[in-house]
């Protein structure tokens, strides 16, 4: 099958303002009071890539709290489980049938909740145009009661690009989900909000939601009390909004910090950083600006500047947003945010200090089309290559 095919394609067109002014600074930049551990020398990180599964164009990955498998997403609908190191042939949960599957569409991602006993997937509904769709499935053992489904959220798409995908369950417990901002380019074709998708707050796309996916009243889950818009002004499930499509998203383990790849249009692939406890109502700024650069449209201010950009296509085309590494495997690793481009394949990783880059570089290592990367309850890293299958992060 078709891999994601650029799934966040960088180059596909639209253009802006490439001015050198750059994205004005958040009202709120103080550093987080849980500061990550930087790493001993990341300079001296040496890492090599170690198989450890072939699984079919890999999207996710996800784990259980005091559970060893690993359970790794398939974009044509399927989530696989690892058990000792061996790929179990019938799949945890096979949702093909529903799946609307190839080029940017898929089952995007995975989560458990915090006690283990239900399983959380995103996933292009091919029952219902392609609609971003998450539901819940009850776990029986390591496998998903296919009977149990729960719908839990339908988000319309509006092209068959920038469908986020990503699943996480926060320091707090309750479910983060990705959305783009609807597919196309510039976040200004037709079916659009005015003024764009990333900066309307009466969109879903375009976002993070926040939300407790246990039922409320006639509503499938609930919206948190302190979620930024639960008193009105935006759709009370917004968390973050100014996001074009965010390709993975991560809490650092260890401080409850925020960092997500944001794939760019043509010019610039940006991650982005908020300390723990500073996220609610976050603006990154698209389409007002692609990275750190006017865009489209007037400038605006108190958005997030992204804390490290790179150029498309000198650097690669659609950012694949990893995890700080907090696993005891490799020392010089430990604090560096790990992080990858699907087209130029090469492994990264920087550290942070009150907000801004310290250290950046390229840890020597490659995997064809990185679609994500996964986190075991060890800390220990995984890249999920749909070239190359799943593949884990060892010291050199």
């Amino acid at each position: 099958m078709a891999g994601l095919a650029l799934f966040a394609v960088a180059c596909d067109g639209g253009g802006g303002d490439d001015s050198s002014k750059p994205k004005t600074q958040p009202a709120t930049t103080e550093p987080s009071t849980t500061e990550a551990t930087a790493p001993a020398d990341l300079d001296a990180a040496a890492v090599t890539l170690t198989p450890v599964a072939q699984v079919e164009a890999p999207t996710a990955m996800a784990v259980r709290d005091d559970h060893p498998p690993l359970y790794v997403a398939e974009q044509v609908g399927r989530v696989r489980v690892i058990i000792d190191g061996v790929l179990r042939e019938e799949p945890t949960l096979d949702i093909s049938d529903r799946t609307q599957s190839g080029g940017e569409e898929g089952l995007l991602g995975i989560a458990f909740s915090p006690d283990g006993t239900k399983l959380y997937v995103h996933y292009s509904d091919a029952t219902n145009n392609g609609d971003n769709q998450v539901d819940e499935y009850t776990m029986q053992g390591d496998t998903a009661d296919p009977g149990s489904r729960r719908p839990i959220i339908t988000v319309e798409t509006l092209q068959a690009n920038h469908n986020g995908g990503q699943l996480a369950f926060g320091p707090d417990d309750l479910l983060y989900i990705a959305l783009g901002d609807g597919g196309g380019a510039a976040d200004n074709g037709e079916g659009h909000a005015p003024g764009g998708n990333g900066q309307s707050l009466d969109t879903l796309l375009g976002k993070i939601l926040r939300i407790d996916p246990n039922p409320s009243g006639d509503m499938p889950y609930t919206i948190p009390a302190d979620n930024p818009f639960a008193s009105g002004g935006g759709r009370p499930e917004i968390w973050a909004y100014g996001l074009r499509n965010p390709w993975r998203f991560s809490f650092d383990r260890e401080t409850g910090d925020l960092w997500i790849g944001d794939v760019g249009q043509n010019a610039y692939e940006e991650v982005d950083f908020v300390p723990a406890g500073q996220g609610a109502g976050a603006n990154y700024g698209w389409a007002r600006y692609e990275g750190n650069h006017p865009f489209s449209g007037d400038e605006i201010s108190g958005t997030v500047p992204a804390i490290f950009e790179y150029p498309n296509p000198d650097q690669g085309c659609s950012v694949t947003g990893g995890f700080v590494y907090r696993g005891t495997r490799i020392p010089n690793l430990v604090g560096a945010y790990v992080f990858a481009d699907y087209c130029q394949g090469d492994v990264r990783a920087l550290t942070q200090e009150n907000g801004e880059v310290a250290v950046e570089r390229f840890l020597d290592v490659n995997a064809a089309n990185i679609a994500a990367f996964g986190q075991d309850n060890d800390g220990e890293l995984y890249v999920l290559s749909q070239g190359d299958g799943l593949l884990r992060i060892d010291p050199a």
